[in-house]
């Protein structure tokens, strides 16, 4: 009796899987034959939290449409209760990024403990949140930090350029945000600044400090040490 039972749910289950991926494949199709040149070229179509609303994927961008793709909504999906942004949640893992090919080339690049971990990060000088940042990374070891450089703040340009030129770049970042030790001003070398900021807006960095883990996954902000911990066990490869 209870083999039957599983089967009729297993049944069941799929049955309404189908469904969906019918009903999936029907919004895309509508929306592709009629609204394409609106919203662009779809690459998905999936359920949402949200009963009969489904998410449609554009390019880098997420809205919501009913079951007869009769309406668009472009915004974002909130859980009350828990306090979280779904769209946001759902872009970081839809629109990752191929860490491997990131040009950390462009960053420098600070080994802490093992290194077995890997954050990239784009951060300014003049950034309050990025020197909080810094101060959490104190408390985290075993990672293999890349900084990317950011001056996207009056007077950070030539405090990056001074970093990028110095002897030591780790150390007089470290010493800068730490400590408040500015820069020394240095001859002028060549820096990849302009290279990070167009590489910044490609990935759509709009502020400071952004944090990219080893999984590709973007989070814009802040974080305390015991997150970044989190964070860095469960996105590392």
């Amino acid at each position: 009796m209870f083999k039957i039972l599983i089967l009729l749910l297993l049944s069941v289950s799929l049955a309404h899987a189908a469904e969906t991926d019918k009903t999936a494949a029907t919004i895309k199709n509508t929306l592709e034959k009629n609204y394409e040149q609106l919203i662009g070229p779809i690459s998905q179509v999936n359920k949402s939290p949200i009963p009969g609303l489904y998410e449609v994927i554009t390019g880098d961008h997420i809205f919501y449409t009913d079951k007869a793709a009769q309406y668009l909504i472009d915004g974002s999906m909130f859980d009350l209760k828990a306090r979280r942004n779904l769209t946001e949640e759902r872009a970081r893992v839809l629109f990752a990024v191929d860490f491997s090919k990131l040009p950390l080339d462009l960053a420098v690049k600070r080994v802490k403990g093992n290194g077995s971990r890997k954050m990239a990060y784009f951060a300014d000088p003049n950034c309050g949140y990025c020197k909080k940042l810094e101060h959490e990374l104190q408390s985290v070891s075993d990672v293999t930090l890349y900084l990317f450089l950011y001056p996207i703040f009056d007077g950070s340009a030539e405090k990056v350029q001074n970093i990028w030129c110095s002897a030591d770049r780790a150390k007089t970042w470290e010493d800068l945000m730490l400590n408040g030790v500015q820069p020394p001003a240095v001859a002028k070398c060549d820096t990849p600044t302009a290279k990070v900021m167009a590489l910044g807006r490609n990935l759509k960095v709009n502020g400071t400090p952004a944090l990219i883990f080893a999984n590709g996954v973007i989070n814009p902000g802040y974080m305390p040490a015991a997150e970044l911990e989190k964070a860095l066990d469960s996105n590392s490869k």
